[in-house]
């Protein structure tokens, strides 16, 4: 049996309590140098693509800056655009948001950032949430959260018509006729819907890729659905063989009735990583990291999003709270999506109560474990022989790997997991082609 090929991508880390900012081989967050060693570590593991995430308000806890996650977030299309210029085929994908920006200019920036990579622009499609979020925008917070996929859907329809209203063969540019267009109309556009009421001429003609690749990371059913009928990569969080099967199935079995194959739908759960000479000697790193992920105060901070209520009295080190968790729209952490997985925050902290005295644990130590993600712990060969067990499996068609340091994290998986892909033939040597199209295996837009 052919062995599948596995997909490879590197998250920059940003803000979020799993990047360990406090270690001494933490770097910049913002400094340039730090994306560019990331991107070039990547691209020399011969990985498919960079991935940026974007946060477009800084969170909050208490009415203050979260100040245990890493503040602060350059511009996604300017970190992109720059890294086009030192990086020759690795792909650029990047978070942008359709609740708060126009089809016209995101269009724009994205055909643009495909050009000036010759065709490695990648596009996650989000949508925002929160009233929070919306009062950096004249928008507000006026979309309801039943709306937001209507939004988003409208919105990648409207951008597709202006990636599509250049052919691609207008530009002619014949000296000796004196002809530049062939066609006087390329570029005319008009779009109207519920959302959008545009119409006009699009002014960057059609890049190398046509489109950007469409990522989409919703787990909802709509969003599932969403990433079935639109997306060419869906980022999941179910990396265990068996959520992750349940979940490559379910997505991939949408994909007929859009009149599309499976191969058309890669799916990449994100996913961290802990190397060690040893399996043991793995596992001690681990719980290392893991504790330096959620030090007693980011316990406590952690502890007071379920519960709705200062905690800063508690002891991280002690038991959990005796009193029950504050029940009510008003909610002390603002900006955090993790906030809106407590459907019944009192069941959950009885859960989580019944956790400690099962095992004995302190505050910190249940949100040690609950929190943890899914994560490869071992050696170098232990490590290449779980990820390619997942994906011969069918729980996913790679990885996007999240190092928990800044910007030198990737740097150990890159030279001792990568070359035992290789080995095995399911992981590329060299790139076969220029683009993020080609990297995914997509094959070229139709015209």
């Amino acid at each position: 049996m052919t062995q599948k090929q596995i997909h490879l991508a590197a998250h920059f880390p940003g803000v979020n309590n799993t990047t360990v900012w406090s270690d001494p081989a933490g770097g910049s967050h913002i400094e340039f140098d730090s994306f560019v060693h990331l991107a070039r570590t990547a691209e020399r593991a011969k990985f498919d693509f960079f991935f940026l995430a974007e946060g477009l308000r800084l969170r909050e806890q208490g009415g203050q800056i979260y100040d245990l996650d890493v503040v602060g977030r350059p511009d996604t299309f300017t970190v992109l655009a720059a890294l086009a210029a030192v990086t020759d085929r690795l792909g650029l994908t990047g978070t942008i948001n359709s609740t708060f920006n126009e089809p016209y200019e995101v269009a724009r920036q994205f055909a643009s950032l495909d050009h000036l990579s010759a065709g490695r622009a990648g596009w996650n499609v989000v949508t925002s949430w929160d009233a929070f979020t919306g009062e950096n925008f004249r928008r507000g917070g006026f979309l309801p959260e039943s709306d937001r996929y209507v939004r988003a859907k409208q919105f990648l329809a409207t951008a597709t018509e202006l990636f599509d209203s250049w052919r691609g063969d207008e530009i002619v540019a014949d000296r000796e006729a004196g002809v530049f267009l062939s066609d006087p109309n390329a570029g005319a556009f008009a779009h109207t819907d519920s959302q959008f009421d545009i119409h006009g001429r699009f002014n960057v003609p059609r890049s190398p890729q046509g489109r950007p690749v469409i990522l989409q990371a919703g787990d909802s059913d709509e969003g599932r659905e969403f990433a079935a009928a639109t997306a060419d990569a869906i980022f999941s969080r179910h990396g265990t063989l068996e959520a992750g099967q349940a979940f490559y199935a379910d997505v991939k079995g949408r994909l007929a009735k859009y009149g599309r194959t499976p191969d058309q739908l890669k799916v990449l759960p994100a996913a961290t990583f802990v190397l060690g000479d040893t399996d043991a000697d793995a596992q001690e790193k681990a719980a290392v990291v893991r504790r330096q992920q959620v030090s007693g105060q980011t316990a406590i901070k952690f502890a007071e999003q379920l519960w709705n209520r200062d905690l800063s009295g508690y002891d991280p080190d002690g038991p959990l709270p005796d009193v029950d968790p504050v029940v009510g729209d008003s909610h002390i952490s603002r900006g955090r999506a993790s906030v809106r997985m407590f459907r019944d925050p009192v069941a959950v902290a009885a859960q989580w109560r019944a956790l400690a005295e099962e095992k004995k644990l302190s505050l910190r130590e249940v949100v040690i474990e609950v929190t943890g993600r899914q994560n490869f712990i071992g050696s170098a060969a232990t490590i290449a022989e779980q990820i390619n067990t997942l994906v011969q499996a069918d729980a996913s068609d790679g990885f996007i790997l999240v190092p928990h340091i800044t910007p030198g994290g990737l740097d150990e998986f890159a030279d001792t997991v990568v070359p035992l892909l290789q080995e095995r033939g399911v992981f590329r040597t060299e790139y076969e082609g220029t683009t993020l199209r080609d990297h995914l295996g997509l094959g070229p837009l139709r015209s």
